[in-house]
């Protein structure tokens, strides 16, 4: 299995192809719904985001609290086609790697490709063992937001796969297709 950094740059998302099982490390930004249409919102009125967007992975999820002896309880990705309305914006501000769970709608996975952008899916039902992969877990913005605030994450061999690469690869195609 391939290890992958989040900051792997455009060369490390070039060499990715759809179907591949990686192990995922490094920062991600991690929200859901709200946070999602928050961003979408402050981007169409020309404000900036409380992350660099450029180069930046966002995962489609939201920790649970932690228990004791832990930085994160449960972390699993949320379906990503309800964030679909909102991810334009932020594929146009830079962002270059999504994960979540699902396909994407056409539109998303075109621009994508046209953004030089990836889209990994993260199998759903494991929550409980992603939060394991989790090496740290901050609040980065929007409290008022609570379970659904904006959140730095830092994964370590975080498990995944490849469901759009830059080729035009498509997992959910591909499985269709067998």
């Amino acid at each position: 299995m391939k290890r992958i950094d989040t900051e792997c740059g455009s060369d490390g998302l070039e060499k990715l192809e759809a179907g591949e099982t990686l192990l995922l490390s490094g920062a991600v930004m991690a929200c859901r719904d709200r946070a999602h249409r928050r961003m979408a919102e402050l981007l169409s009125r020309g404000m900036t985001l409380p992350f660099e967007p450029r180069g930046a992975a966002l995962f489609y999820a939201a920790p649970t609290p932690a228990p004791p002896g832990r930085v994160c309880g449960a972390l699993g990705p949320t379906t990503s086609q309800r964030m679909d309305a909102f991810t334009l914006p932020l594929v146009e501000a830079g962002v270059r790697m999504f994960i979540g769970k699902g396909p994407r709608s056409p539109l998303v996975t075109s621009s994508m490709a046209a953004a030089g952008a990836v889209y990994l899916a993260a199998a759903g039902g494991t929550a409980a063992l992603g939060g394991g992969c989790v090496d740290s877990c901050v609040v980065a913005a929007w409290e008022d937001l609570g379970s659904e605030a904006l959140y730095r994450i830092v994964l370590r061999d975080y498990p995944v796969f490849v469901a759009l690469d830059l080729h035009g690869g498509n997992l959910f195609e591909m499985r269709m297709r067998k």
